[in-house]
């Protein structure tokens, strides 16, 4: 998210993911392998049922090391069918720090979260005495995976790749701004997996090249998709009426050597990356997705049913069903209509039904020849920004703002596609979520659940036609997925996944202070505060939730099981910084990861950072190159992996 535009400088990903396609609980740990020990007699072994987590204390300023880094004290109990339990201590492994060199698997080194241009030549920030190449201090949405026949010099036992991609960086030399001004890498690293510990090791560091897709805009979230690829975002997509774009135009200078040749309509798409067997990757985009700020997506077992964060104000709830299973490139795209329930269990929070529109069909590359064809956005609606007076224009809400809207007859395609946001709202959908963040699945319980980061602006002041009373520390909704429903026209929808209604858990809603404590929180630190990007893991019956907050001193990943209702601070990031890149894979050769990375540490905020930030600050710049590094890692067991048997 982006951070000059919401109450929190700073965006918080979360993500974990279950490397296959969801299943429930029994048949999945059996499919996995994990139950019994391997060479069992068949009874004679117990075999793992469940996991819970216990609760670690916040860091306090008793211990400013532990908030100046990541920290875990939590321990993972293992459950078995005989009643026994096995205790499992966490522990955080990075494998980088950004800013570090790294080996490219050739011989020579590569600048882990470093910036390169269209020709990937590097980027340089020259505002400081002396030149040097950019490097993310904000990396964000990874998948860990394995590929068949995988061969990768320098790998001694097992062969896993991660893919890491890098939002954005938050300031150069000089201090200024750099927000979406740089395009965003995104790596393929390469990890030698020690068959009898189950630790990750960095062999390999490779970045993917971007150039046939026109580079990425603001990566933030991503998961993994059941074909094993991994699917990225494109965040806050670039408003293409503004004739002036100062953010878009130096993006294209960072990319291009030239600040006119971005076009807005290249970004705000669906990037999917495909990890090849050498360590390398390869990219595309899906232009037929809809353009809307995309956040971390969610695959459903169908392999063709897509339920998609839209990180903004005046955002909607939005779906895509694909022709085919595990096939993009082309589908029907919907967007929610919403009826908010006279009774909800949370006024703040609200309580909601969802029926459907149809906004239309596309194939990705008949998207894609518009844009490459010149299409301009005058060419497929007329937008006000003042009331015209003229009731041929329709009045609709955008980015927080209001907008009148004529549609140029004929283009409802271009519309829907292109500018998903205004055509969603023309439609009649209901353009008020604001910071509709991460999606994951619950299979077994055919339920999805959403990070409503913030319930504020647009979600209370009802331009989108509904209205709740808000929390600014924000919520993680529940949704329940149904099969056999029609849309607003009465059309069939091809799915068993649709989203039907939504409601938050009182466990998962966000606790504002009336006044900020005693260390500067304004959120109840003891309960989740603005959570971002979620994943459940379904082994575990565990979601985790990661926090983007500016209501939390030190920002948390939480974990949350929905059997026992039980929630667990499991990891604290440092203090100013963001918990992301979570994604959570239950059997990788037998081990068990929870993938964790943290952005821009000591993105100091005021009042919430006033009691902490003389002592923490030197603290927070020796660990992290002067702010400007950041990690990326993993949440294991110690001394030995985490393994779901006895």
């Amino acid at each position: 998210m982006q951070p000059s535009v919401e109450l929190s400088s700073r965006r918080r990903v979360l993500k974990l993911l279950g490397g296959a396609p969801m299943l429930p609980l029994a048949s999945s740990l059996s499919a996995a392998g994990l139950l019994t020990a391997c060479g069992g007699d068949g009874g004679s072994t117990p075999s793992y049922v469940s996991a819970s987590f216990s609760n670690m204390a916040a860091p306090s300023l008793a211990s400013p090391a532990a908030m100046a880094t990541t920290t875990t004290t939590s321990v993972m109990t293992l459950k078995f069918d005989d009643n026994s339990t096995r205790d499992v201590t966490l522990a955080y492994h990075p494998f980088f720090t950004t800013g570090d060199m790294v080996s490219n698997g050739a011989g020579g080194t590569v600048l882990a979260g470093g910036y390169v241009d269209i020709n990937g030549n590097p980027i340089m920030d020259t505002s400081g005495t002396t030149a040097r190449q950019f490097f993310s201090d904000c990396p964000d949405g990874s998948s860990l995976l394995t590929v068949g026949g995988a061969k990768v010099s320098g790998v001694k036992g097992n062969t896993v790749f991660a893919v890491v991609q890098f939002e954005y960086t938050t300031r150069n030399l000089a201090g200024t701004s750099m927000y979406g001004l740089l395009p965003s890498p995104i790596a393929v690293l390469t990890l030698d997996q020690d068959p009898s510990t189950g630790n990750l090791t960095l062999v390999k560091y490779h970045n993917v090249n971007t150039a046939a897709i026109k580079g990425l805009w603001i990566t933030c979230g991503a998961s993994l998709s059941p074909w094993n690829t991994h699917l990225s975002s494109e965040e806050y997509e670039p408003d293409a009426f503004v004739a002036s774009n100062a953010q878009l135009m130096g993006f294209s200078r960072s990319l291009f050597g030239d600040e006119s040749t971005a076009n807005p309509y290249d970004y705000g798409h669906l990037p999917e990356v495909t990890v090849n067997p050498d360590g390398t990757g390869s990219i595309r985009k899906h232009y037929g997705t809809g353009r809307i700020s995309k956040e971390l997506v969610q695959i459903m077992p169908d392999q063709r049913t897509m339920i998609m964060g839209d990180d903004a104000t005046n955002g909607g709830a939005f779906m895509f069903v694909a022709d085919k299973a595990a096939d993009l490139s082309a589908g029907t795209l919907y967007v929610g209509k919403i009826t908010q329930r006279a009774s909800a269990n949370d006024a703040r929070t609200g309580a909601m039904d969802i029926q459907w529109i149809n906004l239309g069909h596309a194939t990705s590359a008949e998207i894609k020849a518009l844009v490459d064809g010149g299409i301009k956005p005058t060419d497929i609606m007329d937008v006000k920004t003042k009331d015209p007076s003229d009731a041929a224009y329709t009045k609709i809400p955008y980015g927080g703002k209001s907008n009148w809207v004529k549609l140029v007859p004929g283009q409802e395609k271009a519309a829907a596609f292109l500018e998903t946001h205004r055509y969603a709202a023309l439609a009649g959908g209901n353009l008020g979520f604001t910071k509709w963040e991460g999606t994951t699945l619950n299979a077994r319980d055919k339920v999805a659940y959403i990070a409503m980061s913030y319930i504020y602006k647009s979600m209370t002041d009802g331009s989108g036609g509904f209205k709740v009373g808000g929390v600014n520390a924000g919520a993680v909704y529940a949704l329940n997925l149904k099969g056999g429903q029609k849309d607003t026209a009465g059309a069939a929808i091809n799915s068993d996944w649709v989203p039907v209604d939504m409601a938050a858990p009182a466990a998962l809603i966000g606790s504002d202070l009336a006044a900020a404590d005693g260390l500067g929180n304004l959120a109840d630190a003891n309960r989740i505060a603005n959570p971002d990007n979620l994943k459940f893991a379904e082994d575990l019956r565990t979601l985790f939730i990661g926090e983007d907050s500016g209501m939390h001193v030190n920002n948390f990943l939480w974990a949350y099981n929905v059997d026992t209702q039980q929630l667990s601070r499991i990891l604290s990031t440092p203090a100013g910084a963001e918990s992301t890149g979570l994604h959570a894979v239950t059997n990788i050769n037998g081990w068990t990861y929870v993938m964790s990375n943290f952005q821009h540490p000591g993105d100091w905020e005021s009042p919430l950072h006033d009691v902490v930030k003389p002592v923490l600050d030197p603290l927070v710049r020796a660990n992290y190159k002067d702010r400007y590094g950041a990690s990326v890692g993993y949440l294991t067991g110690t001394p030995s992996g985490i393994q779901l048997k006895a």
